[in-house]
């Protein structure tokens, strides 16, 4: 019985498996469905079924980097609960799957889980797994972005916030004291405000337009004739750009300074120049559905 792609994925989605050995299950059972699940359980590749499908939403968000060659990578690994997230082998897991992707370099969640782990022998994938039996947790890895070049990196809140900004410097700025202090000064403002575009050359259209009709429709909600409304709604728009767009932020350690002239100031001081090229801030769970526990109902659910 042959089978497709979505076969494969259909059985990913039951059993929490990877998707190699699911594709192994299905040429081994000919395709058939009922029987690659038998299949990977006798294996025991589907031990970790039912945790696979429970809520991970905690974990951590972790940048780092590798000075020798200038690469940075920041990634994001949910678990379940906060308690595993201190768990120092669960750390070290997650400082392997970013040591990979600093080696490796790959493009994709799906081509990372492919990849040799570093210092193992086994896939990411196959340690994911591994990871899950023995800590006891569902584990996904949700993430990841790399840099190479002039780049910083900063975690905050013990893994609730990783940074890593890019920068583009003239020769020798980047090995200077004052520049590095200057670079986390960055990357922190990047933590704490939140920015979520670089410049306002880098807001999409169709977000500005968007901004702009509800913008438009507040204020003529308010009692303003059309003309005059459109006059408003431009200098909302100028403070929509200060407060998502990095450079235009005030600078946190300074309120009289934006990042822009904190920038300036700052290569000035080193007689050079200084560019923020692009940045990058994860905050663990964010966007994802966060488990609510019942102590009253868990209580009940191990006496029955």
């Amino acid at each position: 019985m042959a089978f497709t792609a979505s076969d494969v994925k259909a059985l990913r989605e039951k059993t929490g498996c990877g998707m190699m050995d699911c594709k192994k299950a299905l040429i081994a059972s000919d395709g058939d469905m009922s029987k690659a699940i038998d299949f990977l359980r006798e294996k025991g590749l589907a031990a970790a079924t039912k945790k696979a499908g429970r809520i991970a939403a905690e974990g951590v968000a972790f940048a780092c980097m590798n000075k020798e060659e200038n690469v940075a990578v920041i990634i994001e690994v949910n678990a379940e609960t906060d308690f595993v997230a201190k768990n120092a082998d669960f750390l070290n897991f997650v400082q392997a799957c970013a040591n990979t992707i600093i080696e490796k370099n790959p493009k994709s969640l799906e081509e990372l889980m492919s990849c040799k782990a570093y210092n193992s022998n086994l896939t990411i994938e196959e340690l994911v797994r591994d990871k899950i039996l023995t800590i006891g947790e569902n584990i996904k890895i949700r993430r990841f972005a790399r840099f190479d070049g002039v780049v910083t990196t900063y975690n905050h809140a013990g893994g609730r916030i990783g940074v890593m900004v890019k920068f583009d410097v003239s020769d020798g700025i980047a090995s200077k004291d004052d520049f590095k202090v200057f670079a986390k000064d960055i990357a922190m403002q990047v933590a704490a405000a939140n920015p979520s575009y670089l410049s306002r050359k880098n807001v999409p259209e169709d977000i500005l337009a968007h901004e702009k009709k509800i913008l438009t429709e507040q204020v003529i909600n308010e009692g303003k004739p059309l003309n005059v409304a459109e006059k408003i709604v431009m200098g909302k728009i100028g403070k929509f750009y200060k407060e998502n767009c990095l450079i235009e932020q005030v600078f946190v350690k300074d309120s009289n300074l934006t990042v822009d002239q904190y920038v300036k100031e700052t290569a000035k001081s080193l007689n050079g120049r200084i560019e923020i090229l692009d940045f990058v801030r994860f905050e663990k769970g964010e966007g994802l559905e966060k488990r609510e526990d019942n102590f009253a109902d868990e209580v009940a659910s191990m006496i029955k």
